[in-house]
């Protein structure tokens, strides 16, 4: 898709506010973004030159984690919320290539996302979009298009990737909501902004500083108990929540590492 030309977007979007969703995409080097956009990780940038790492280790840590549920579990349900633009590697692109029965549903509420996401509706049976506020896990549970075409009986795959910094609170709450309502079985999958509470926190706290006074105005780095919090109800696959990087990574990182990786962690996990 080219590049959307300021002043010519259509009527749904509105760009003089950023969107988290396109901001990622700028992050990640797509073209569906606008200068609002671009505007706040060229802030960062002038911080934390490296902050690309953090969506990319991002990025690869949901395909390592989405591949390891599809082959290493029985799962075949996958809820992606706040899916975000679609971008080389979705999620459904990369579980039906492993398991092609696999039924992925995708949760957005930005309009940005819900445009670009009812389009893959054309083209692959094996998923759904629904335009729910993923902090409202009743309602994206109970969505007619999720009730239709999951089996909530039976194990799902539950990802939230990078979408819990963005909430400013009942984060624990929220995931409880639900897993309260999912089986035995089922799969989290999930990543989050982080401060070691370290020789690092400087900078994961400048970062959000950053976010949090951008337009964007999210983008909570939380500790270790409160992320380890996230994961309450479940039992974490080795090696336990750590940076994205070397969630099981594809090799040894023969690149040094910066500092800005050690900030953001992942984890997946399982419910008794």
């Amino acid at each position: 898709m080219v590049q959307p030309a300021e002043g010519r977007a259509p009527t749904y979007i509105d760009t003089t506010r950023a969107s988290i969703a396109r901001v990622y995409d700028y992050a990640l080097g797509g073209k569906d973004n606008y200068e609002v956009d671009r505007a706040i990780i060229d802030r960062i940038r002038a911080v934390a030159p490296e902050i690309g790492r953090i969506a990319l280790d991002n990025r690869a840590f949901l395909i390592r984690a989405a591949r390891f549920v599809a082959t290493q579990t029985p799962v075949t349900q996958f809820l992606d919320c706040g899916s975000g633009l679609p971008t080389a590697e979705n999620t459904h692109q990369v579980v039906q290539r492993l398991r092609p029965e696999a039924r992925v549903v995708y949760v957005d509420n930005d309009p940005t996302v819900v445009a670009h996401g009812r389009a893959l509706l054309e083209d692959n049976d094996g998923t759904r979009f629904i335009d729910a506020d993923l902090r409202d896990p009743g309602a994206v549970l109970d969505d007619p298009t999720v009730q239709e075409f999951l089996d909530l009986d039976r194990p799902v795959a539950l990802l939230q990737v990078a979408t819990l910094h963005h909430v400013a609170e009942r984060t624990a709450e929220i995931m409880a909501g639900y897993l309260d309502r999912l089986p035995a079985g089922s799969v989290v999958v999930l990543s989050h902004f982080f401060d070691p509470e370290n020789d690092d926190s400087a900078l994961a706290r400048r970062i959000e500083d950053l976010l949090l006074h951008s337009p964007m105005g999210s983008g909570h780095f939380r500790t270790r108990p409160q992320i380890e919090a996230l994961f309450t109800g479940v039992e974490l696959v080795e090696p336990g929540i750590v940076t994205c990087h070397r969630w099981w990574p594809d090799g040894p990182q023969l690149t040094p590492e910066d500092a800005v990786q050690r900030c953001v962690v992942g984890g997946v996990g399982i419910k008794p």
